[in-house]
């Protein structure tokens, strides 16, 4: 016995679709009180894309994709292309930083974040069955970071997260099809996604293995499907990476600023994820900001290249510590936990409860991975994938609230997965223990007796 399904009738189609347009409207209406903490024009309207928003500003003025700070400062390859231009788009047709602009860049992280439910929707039925599928879809509706992330930062997250989805919802059914045309378009959605985030790439050596293996097993060719869609992935990226090194004349695949990245974590300032200081980004804050003098006097490229020295020279010097912060970042990143130190508690007034929501998904989404993996290893795996690879970067360099939410949707769909076989384990507790089954039961074995 299963158990009592929590499946609607309505075709699946039907049901994601209410579940993306509730989605949606939830986030519309919670973005009419947030907006104006994006549309700040007494920062010079930085909150709207931050880095993205001023490259976004630069190719709407027609100097290309430059310029990612408070002045002209020349080419630059800090962030990867599909974001910035999709801003620019925004800008060029509703006006650069304009409130209309910023409506409707707002509105549309809302729609890539509603949106998500469906990916989230379909890989989690083909994973874990229908009812699973409506519960994940109906946590996504109202999952308090989607919410509050989608609205609070103008960024590239909800559109990574919207085509992270797809890439894995594809991935999951190729693994039974050896269609070049498949491939191909698997291929490029994986190119254009990683022109979007880089980050996802690092899941995609064991999704491939995972989906290669099952057309082995199978049976089917597996060479060509491969081949295919490497070439057509390398298509997408060949030409960013060919700008990069035509204008900085070096091999730059997407982005430029690792080293930098691992030193904003690991310069020995610990008071929250990322040490702020450590780049050049408080000309607000000071009359003169050397950081920020340096970054205009050597460009992006060297300036990145000193970065990155010091990040492995500190590492060198501290490898405990660094070892004992990549450990804190472990812990950030499936808690939300970074500090109780009273400044970091000023500022953060609500990670309490943070702690508490992102503590309770983290152990429902890996009760309900060991669940799967339980029942069947071969196709939980494409979700431990994500769950191991995906936040190792992060580990490594440093967290943001916002670095996770690519994710999240995995996260939701293995803790709908645990809240329905505990739902299903219960209800059969529950009924063998009725009076209802014990005389059922006993009619049976009594009617077993005679015959």
């Amino acid at each position: 016995m299963s158990g009592p399904s929590l499946f609607s009738r309505s075709s699946p189609f039907r049901t994601c679709l209410i579940l993306t347009l509730v989605a949606l409207a939830i986030r519309l209406t919670v973005m009419a009180f947030l907006f104006q903490d994006v549309y700040r024009p007494d920062q010079d309207y930085w909150d709207c894309g931050y880095e993205q928003g001023r490259v976004a500003r630069s190719i709407a003025l027609g100097k290309g994709f430059s310029n990612p700070l408070y002045a002209d400062t020349g080419p630059t390859a800090w962030q990867a292309p599909v974001y910035p231009y999709l801003l620019a788009g925004i800008f060029t047709l509703f006006g650069i930083y304009t409130r209309a602009s910023t409506v409707v860049a707002v509105s549309l992280n809302c729609l890539f974040a509603a949106l998500t439910c469906i990916p989230l929707y379909f890989f989690t039925r083909r994973s874990f069955g229908p009812d699973a599928a409506l519960v994940a879809g109906c946590m996504w509706t109202i999952f308090p970071y989607s919410v509050y992330w989608s609205i609070e930062r103008v960024w590239d997250t909800w559109l990574s997260t919207l085509l992270f989805g797809l890439v894995f919802l594809v991935a999951l059914h190729l693994q039974a099809s050896d269609r070049p045309a498949k491939w191909a378009g698997f291929g490029l959605l994986t190119g254009f996604a990683a022109l979007s985030n880089p980050v996802m790439l690092s899941v995609m050596p064991g999704l491939g293995l995972w989906m290669l293996h099952g057309l082995r097993k199978q049976g089917r060719r597996w060479l060509l499907p491969l081949s295919v869609s490497v070439l057509c992935a390398a298509s997408v990226l060949a030409p960013w990476t060919l700008r990069n090194y035509r204008v900085f004349h070096r091999f730059i695949p997407i982005r430029d600023s690792m080293g930098f990245q691992f030193l904003l974590g690991n310069d020995g300032n610990y008071s929250r994820e990322f040490d702020l200081r450590a780049g050049p980004w408080q000309v607000g804050d000071h009359a003169y900001d050397p950081e920020w003098a340096r970054f205009q006097a050597v460009g992006e490229i060297t300036y990145f290249d000193e970065k990155s020295r010091q990040a492995w020279g500190y590492i060198h010097a501290h490898p405990v510590e660094y070892a004992a912060n990549t450990v804190h970042r472990f812990v950030n990143i499936w808690t939300d936990f970074w500090s109780l130190a009273p400044e970091y508690m000023r500022r953060e007034p609500l990670s309490p409860v943070q702690w508490i929501l992102c503590t309770i998904l983290s152990a429902f989404t890996l009760y309900g991975l060991r669940l799967a993996w339980k029942a069947d290893a071969w196709n939980a795996w494409p979700y431990a994938d994500v769950l191991l690879f995906y936040p190792l970067i992060f580990y490594l360099t440093h967290t943001g609230d916002w670095y996770r939410r690519p994710i999240d949707p995995f996260f939701v769909a293995l803790a709908a997965n645990a809240c329905v076989l505990l739902y299903q384990a219960r209800w059969k507790k529950t009924a063998s223990r009725s009076p209802i089954m014990e005389s059922a039961g006993g009619q049976v074995a009594t009617e077993s007796a005679q015959s």
